[in-house]
Formats: structure tokens, sequence, C-alpha cells
């Protein structure tokens, strides 16, 4: 059985796209789609898509957060494959036919989707979204993958086997978490390039910080819990990805001015990180802000 688990706040609107994209898939085992939010709005389209389809179940969680949530819905599971995604995003067709393929090997653990921007690449952030989803991560999974190193799942879609019960509920990227539990329970990490799941990125700095601040933060925060961070996405791996590749994206003066601009951007962005994680200690809630551009 494969569960489904979509975590969502307030995202009515994008998250019945992302429910109907699911029941429009062929889906050939039984299945069940699990709704995890606090707020009524989304109990609302939970239920009114429950009332037709037997397969969608919503799950009250208490408003503290995704990993707070992730563990309510691991618990309530009950398929041995789990897919995780967010309400703000969506798949396109056969996605989850190309995210279940790997697991026929009992050797894979997780499988990380293929995100792509719909943000138009000719503006700033926009090309800036382009640039860090296909210049990097996309050619990282694939590199890493060709050399048998281990994966970090992208947290916009990916899914794992039924291993995980419970993970802390301060981390600020459950996706890093989760692919480090996977990978050191013995299980590799997969990534199906053709399991493509639309996300909208930040059009503006402030959310663009934000979110940014949120996810390498998170990776930075690994190291609380493991011996070792993330081999994708850790200082040292971002900064020489930084120098050396992204100068092969540009295709014109405009767009070389941008990544110019985004390596500063970069650069700000791990002070930003350094400052809020290593000296000032924030927490969970004061890092964890709706990033209201993407929605």
């Amino acid at each position: 059985m494969i569960s489904i688990i979509i975590t969502t706040y307030q995202e009515p609107i994008t998250l019945s796209r992302a429910i109907k994209a699911f029941l429009n898939e062929k889906i050939e085992q039984d299945y069940e789609i699990l709704v995890v939010a606090p707020d009524k709005e989304s109990e609302k389209i939970a239920q009114q898509f429950s009332q037709k389809y037997s397969q969608v179940k919503y799950l009250a969680d208490q408003g503290k957060g995704k990993p707070s949530a992730l563990n309510l819905a691991f618990q309530s599971a009950k398929g041995n494959i789990l897919v995780l995604t967010d309400g703000d995003v969506y798949i396109a067709p056969g996605a989850l036919h190309y995210l279940l393929i790997p697991f026929r090997n009992p050797k894979i653990g997780a499988v990380s989707g293929h995100p792509i921007p719909v943000n138009s690449r000719y503006n700033l952030f926009g090309y800036w979204a382009h640039l860090l989803t296909e210049q990097g991560a996309h050619q990282t999974r694939q590199l890493y993958q060709r050399q048998d190193r281990p994966i970090d799942c992208s947290g916009y879609f990916y899914a794992i086997r039924s291993i995980i019960k419970q993970i802390p509920e301060d981390v600020l990227s459950d996706d890093a978490v989760i692919s480090q539990i996977i990978t050191q329970r013995g299980y590799q990490i997969d990534y199906a390039p053709k399991s493509i799941v639309y996300v909208r990125y930040p059009n503006n700095f402030s959310d663009w910080l934000l979110q940014k601040t949120r996810s390498a933060g998170g990776y930075e925060q690994l190291k609380k819990y493991f011996s070792q961070g993330s081999q994708m996405r850790g200082f040292k791996e971002v900064l020489f990805w930084g120098l050396f590749k992204i100068w092969k994206y540009p295709q014109n003066l405009k767009e070389f001015f941008w990544t110019i601009l985004l390596c500063f951007a970069r650069i700000y962005l791990w002070l930003n990180i350094l400052w809020k994680l290593k000296i000032k200690r924030y927490s969970l809630s004061q890092l964890w802000k709706r990033v209201e551009s993407t929605k």
C-alpha cells in the first residue's frame, strides 16, 4: 500500500490542485492520501474530496510545525511506502509512477523527485530559482547517483520506506534529517529525474532569504543529530559548487550579472545563518515563517 502524505497550512487553492494531481495518477496498488494540516480551510478541502474519494483522509495536527505534522502522519499511515509532499506544489502526470519504480530494488530506502520552478527564468528571482534547481540540485543529484554517493531528498516530493516513526520536532529541514536516517539504516537513496514536481519559488529577496535560511540552516543543523552533515549541501559543498559550476548557466550578460548577485546573496545567507543559528540560537518557531510569495 502507498500512503501519500500532504502537509499543508492555509493553502486551499494549491491544496486542491495537489490532491487532484494524485487522484489523476494511475496508481495500480491500494493507496491513501493523508492531508495533514491544523487549519479549517485545509480541513474543509480534504473533507470535500473525502466525500467523493474514500482514499482521501484528513489528519488534524496541532500547528507545531511540519516535523510534528509528519510525526502524526508516520503514526497514522498504513502504507509500506510513504510519499511526502506539500500542499503548495503539484506533480506532473506520471511523476508518482517514476518515483516508485526504484523501490523494486530492496536496497533502496528513499527516492527523490525532481523539482522544476514554475517561475519565469527571465527575471532575477526566477533566474535564481532555475539556476539553483537545474544547475545545482538536479545536476548534483545526477552526479551523486552515478558515483553511488548518498543523495539528499527534495522535501517538495520524495518517497521513503515506512521505517521512520518519529523525527525531532525542532528540525528546520525534515527532508535532510530523514535522508540521513535512511542512509544510516543501511539503505540507498535514489533519484528519479522523470518524477517532476512543479514548485513556485520566492519572488522577492525577503522571502528568498527566509526560505533559504530555513533550508540551508537545516543542513547545518544536521551536525546536532549526526556525526557528519550532508555531503550534498554542507557549506564546503555549496561553496565549491558556487565557485566552479554556476558560471556555465548564464546565457547572456544580464544573466551573468544576476549570477554575480546570487554569489553575494549566498554569502549574506551564510552570514545570516551563522548569526541566527550559531550566535543567537533562534528557535524553530523564530525561523519557520510562512513564505507568502510561494503560495
